[in-house]
């Protein structure tokens, strides 16, 4: 039973020292993007590699909220970094949806983390969504930036329909993540007594 539902300075600190290792992770294999065949294994193996701090994150969320301000945190970030304003929205949104879904298994239910799991994972998709709701104008800019033939390498392996399989892909491999990370956290984190 949780004795106080508000925030307080450790909770905040867990949240930052979480979204930090979780964007070191996605960042670091977001950058197979640069590389337009690999692009769309994105989507499998941020899921899957993020599931690690993420699971142990949740070991330490008990209160609403948490989650939500690491979605917020990811949207500022992918904000600033110049990927418009959609991931913005998808990731303030899938931390909100995540957080509601988690709360409803009072933080302790493995099945709805892995389903709180693969809804704020499928914030991500925001990232790769201004190549197909702003079409014209992203695709000029990234033109400017990495030539023609990059331009038509994530055209013809990042097509619209990826947007929607993206969802789906992003559920199978939230799942794997979250069976990885929690074998990942009785193995080797609550060994190490941190879990």
């Amino acid at each position: 039973m949780m004795k106080n539902s508000k925030l307080n300075a450790k909770d905040l600190i867990n949240v930052g020292i979480y979204t930090a290792i979780y964007l070191v992770v996605f960042f670091a294999i977001g950058m197979l993007g640069a590389i337009p065949i690999l692009y769309p294994l994105e989507y499998i193996l941020v899921p899957i590699v993020t599931g690690i701090p993420f699971m142990l994150f949740l070991t330490k969320v008990e209160k609403f909220g948490m989650v939500s301000i690491m979605g917020v945190i990811l949207a500022v970030f992918w904000y600033l970094m110049g990927y418009t304003y959609i991931p913005t929205i998808t990731y303030i949104l899938a931390g909100l949806l995540s957080d509601l879904v988690l709360s409803l298994g009072k933080y302790k239910s493995f099945k709805f983390d892995v389903i709180g799991y693969w809804i704020f994972s499928c914030g991500m998709i925001g990232c790769a969504a201004p190549m197909w709701l702003l079409t014209a104008t992203y695709m000029e800019q990234v033109r400017d930036s990495m030539g023609d033939e990059y331009v038509a390498g994530i055209s013809r392996y990042m097509p619209s329909w990826m947007g929607f399989a993206g969802i789906g892909i992003i559920l199978v491999s939230s799942i794997i993540g979250a069976f990885f990370g929690r074998k990942m956290l009785k193995k080797h984190f609550e060994r190490a007594g941190i879990a």
